[in-house]
């Protein structure tokens, strides 16, 4: 099967060549919309996602920047874009994941690609997220949100758009902050810490006292954009988003973040309506930058000097894309380039001075990632079927500054094809088949310490297969899909050697949705995801061929009853079978079932105004998330690695003002 599928869709490939931006046909891809509205107890993107998505899990890090994994992928496994922006996170420990950099405040829509099912964007090997932020109108409007919780939460956010027939133009700034939020079992961040530091002996990674009751972060961000129109159907896009982050404590890590700022900038020309074949046409240039010191200045490693790890990255790059109506097929042609360059130093200081001692050390030497690429999609109809496919080829090099370093070379063929058929008005079937690759990263390949990089590293190449089954009614709504993955030369961390190596490994399982209509009144929802992923073979001087980060059977069931006009209470219950299937070699340890309840009411006074209350984790549960995959940095517990638990019983309000 292997060595089927490639063929086929070079095969089709060759026949076809390419998509336009249209309607996903549901195999590939989840779309969550009114984003903003749903963020109700944090801005924070990966919460909203691991509670919208069946297939997506959240990391947690911290009380904010926390990370995601789609179907058990994660990292460079899966592609971030802002607008056509692609964004890439600094830190080697991911501190700072690249849906960290947008506030969920601030998306209108989020398309969820779950699978090699994205020829625009490089490197979506197993999955990706396109973000799609508020858009500036023509007509004045404006939003106001006021937000409290546990733990001293604070959340302001304001936005307010306008403009006429030439300019529209938006403004939106947020702020949050939290103190540190407390488990089930009653201890904050700092506490948690502690339990781990006596259990392991390692006092030094436990918070100086003069700290232990400091805040868990601050966070603030700006995001700015106007639309010119330039001549009829034509259009200048000018878009800006300023993320600063401060003192963001990452209990169960080495470090914290002592500041995390980034800039995203975008300019875009577009034009449609060219003629009746060519009806869109749009170029594009995108930077975003981000600067992130990590240190142990608030730990007692750092009472008298602490040490720092600053890193850096910048993500520039151009997309032209064309639209194209040819006698039916509906064809998308374009051309990717980008340049990421990434680098880290380290040093110590004198935390009195506050001076730097000594000269600083390389932590990750500068690093440039070149990509050019060629892609195309199609979409075309025959009835109740439905096609669409994609091809894409990239070349890449990647060069280290450090000369005694080896540069890398890839190149890689993508392509896929995707069709479903309407069974009738209600049912449809849908298939897939993908191919993608994603070229290893500058951490994988060069990192200096603590974990060591491998310079001789193939690319990922995901060969996969989806199908599944959607039943939209008045009354009832079921959409079940199921995957499997084969992953050739998969990058994982390999703990004995304390290096990243290639495997081959498989993932499969599936997820489900659905919505039961049971009275006009009450509605009742309900998602699962299942999955498995395991080695072809063990890693070198290890036995375990479980893969890490693969959680168990999870699902929700939620009870929403609409008591007036656009006011709605809903009661809502997660649930998580136990870990069991842990890959041990690696630093996973197996973790007990668990079941959240959660309550929320939305109020709607008029159409302006809206009253959210909510108490989550009602019967103050403690359990984790996450598991302790030794490819993150973690703290150790005794014999096993911290586990970083999720929040107790959480009281929350919003309160938003829309004109």
């Amino acid at each position: 099967m292997k060595k089927i599928i490639p063929l086929s869709l070079i095969a089709v490939a060759s026949l076809y060549a390419a998509e336009v931006q249209l309607d996903t046909i549901g195999v590939e891809s989840t779309v969550i919309t009114e984003v903003a509205q749903k963020a109700q107890t944090s801005v924070d993107l990966a919460q909203t996602l691991s509670a919208e998505v069946p297939s997506i899990d959240m990391s947690r890090r911290s009380g904010i920047a926390n990370d995601i994994y789609i179907r058990g992928q994660k990292r460079d496994n899966i592609s971030v874009a802002v607008d056509g922006t692609k964004v890439c996170g600094a830190c080697v420990n991911r501190m700072d994941p690249p849906t960290s950099h947008i506030l969920a405040s601030q998306i209108a829509e989020i398309e969820v690609i779950e699978g090699p099912y994205d020829v625009e964007n490089f490197g979506t090997l197993s999955g990706g997220i396109k973000v799609t932020t508020k858009q500036p109108t023509q007509a004045f409007q404006g939003e106001l949100n006021l937000g409290i919780g546990a733990w001293g939460y604070q959340k302001i956010g304001a936005s307010a758009s306008g403009g006429n027939d030439v300019v529209r133009v938006l403004i939106s700034a947020t702020g949050e902050s939290s103190g540190q939020y407390k488990d089930g079992d009653g201890n904050t961040i700092a506490e948690q810490v502690a339990i781990a530091a006596d259990a392991s002996g390692a006092a030094a990674t436990k918070f100086q006292p003069k700290y232990e009751d400091m805040d868990a972060y601050k966070k603030q961000s700006v995001m700015a954009k106007a639309f010119v129109t330039t001549l009829e159907d034509q259009e200048l896009r000018l878009s800006y988003t300023m993320n600063k982050s401060d003192d963001v404590l990452y209990g169960n890590s080495k470090m914290d973040a002592a500041y995390d700022d980034s800039h995203i900038y975008s300019v875009e020309y577009n034009i449609d309506n060219i003629s009746d074949i060519y009806s869109n046409a749009n170029l594009q240039y995108y930077r975003s930058t981000v600067d992130h010191p990590m240190d142990t200045k608030y730990r007692n490693a750092g009472a008298t000097a602490y040490s720092t790890n600053h890193l850096n990255t910048t993500m520039e790059g151009v997309k032209f894309k064309n639209d194209l109506d040819l006698a039916g097929h509906k064809l998308l042609l374009g051309l990717d380039g980008s340049k990421r360059t990434w680098e880290g130093k380290k040093y110590m200081t004198n935390t009195a001075s506050g001076a730097i001692m000594g000269t600083p050390g390389v932590s990750l030497t500068h690093t440039e990632t070149t990509n050019a690429a060629v892609f195309a999609k199609l979409q075309k109809s025959f009835g109740d079927l439905n096609i669409d496919l994609g091809a894409r080829y990239d070349s890449t090099e990647i060069k280290p500054d450090d000369v005694t370093k080896q540069e890398n070379d890839y190149t890689a063929f993508s392509a896929n094809i995707l069709t479903s058929y309407n069974l009738d008005k209600a049912n449809r079937i849908f298939l897939g088949f993908g191919q993608a690759s994603r070229v290893p990263d500058a951490r994988e390949l060069y990192l200096n310490a603590p974990q060591a990089g491998n310079e001789n590293l193939d690319q990922t190449t995901n060969q996969e297969i989806d199908l599944g089954y959607e039943l939209n009614s008045d009354t009832f709504e079921f959409k079940i899909k199921a995957f499997y993955s084969m992953l050739q030369d998969y990058i994982y961390y390999n703990k004995t050697d304390n290096q990243f190596q290639n495997v081959d490994a498989t993932i499969y399982g599936a997820e489900l949705s659905a919505s039961v209509y049971a009275t006009d009144d009450i509605t009742i929802d309900m998602g699962a995801s299942y999955k498995v992923g395991e080695k072809d073979e063990a890693l070198d001087n290890q036995t375990d061929t479980d893969l890490a980060d693969i959680a168990p059977l999870r699902g929700n069931i939620a009870l929403n009853y609409e008591y007036m006009n656009n006011s709605i209470a809903t009661l809502e219950v997660q649930a998580s079978d136990d870990w069991t299937d842990i890959d041990s070699d690696n630093g996973e340890q197996e973790l007990d079932a668990w079941t959240v309840v959660n309550l929320k009411a939305k109020h709607a006074f008029n159409k302006n105004i809206n009253l959210t209350v909510g108490l989550n984790n009602i019967l103050d549960e403690t359990y984790a998330l996450s598991n302790t995959s030794a490819d993150l940095i973690l703290l150790s517990a005794g014999t096993d690695t911290m586990l970083m638990n999720e929040p107790g019983r959480y009281f929350y309000t919003n309160l938003d003002f829309k004109f």
